[in-house]
């Protein structure tokens, strides 16, 4: 699988340092989330691919029939390709930790790749994931940091669907964090904080 399998930026960063993963929600690209990487990790080096479905102009990683209808065969075939994107970069960089994070969308797709490849992230947030079936998680998160931030009003991914992501990955082994706001779905600064402190925990954690 090509480093270029995704339309996608680079930001560098400081050799042996950590490498960060951004992927945008519905309408996004690769742009949307570069900045935002950076200032939560300073100094790594930032890859950030766009979604290559587009959904009436709008770029997305797979296929979905309907609101929170996932096109399950085209989900499976976005999971591989992303996998081996993500190998592809992480075997270029050789980075010491690798971390990731995706929004709406972006958090889908990232979080598929955690069930199929548990050991190829060291850290992951979930901002506003949609996951309507159940995580087939293969192997153990064991040692694996996962954020999961949420709006507890949220009209797209319903809080019992964040509810249960959480024990499902919880079962699966992964160190759990659940971050949630009053609001939908927007962003708020609660969670933006809470991926900064889990990517500064788990850099400087590994470091020490």
């Amino acid at each position: 699988m090509s480093k270029d399998a995704y339309i996608h930026k680079v930001l560098p960063g400081e050799p042996g340092g950590p490498l960060v993963f951004a992927f945008h929600g519905t309408g996004g690209d690769e742009n949307q989330l570069l900045g935002f990487a950076r200032e939560l990790a300073p100094g790594a080096t930032i890859v950030s691919p766009r979604g290559d479905v587009s959904e009436m102009g709008a770029a997305r990683f797979f296929r979905r029939t309907g609101e929170g209808v996932y096109d399950m065969e085209d989900l499976a075939r976005a999971t591989g390709k992303m996998a081996e994107f993500v190998k592809t970069h992480v075997a270029a960089v050789e980075p010491s930790q690798v971390l990731a994070l995706g929004y709406s969308n972006g958090a889908n797709i990232l979080a598929s790749v955690l069930f199929a490849e548990p050991d190829l992230f060291d850290a992951v947030a979930l901002m506003h994931p949609l996951i309507p079936f159940a995580p087939d998680v293969k192997g153990s998160l064991s040692g694996r940091h996962v954020l999961i931030t949420a709006g507890r009003r949220d009209p797209i991914c319903a809080p019992d669907l964040t509810s249960r992501l959480d024990a499902c990955l919880r079962q699966a082994g992964a160190d759990i964090s659940l971050e949630w706001h009053d609001g939908g779905h927007e962003v708020r600064p609660n969670e933006i904080e809470a991926v900064k402190s889990l990517f500064a925990g788990v850099t400087k954690g590994a470091a020490a």
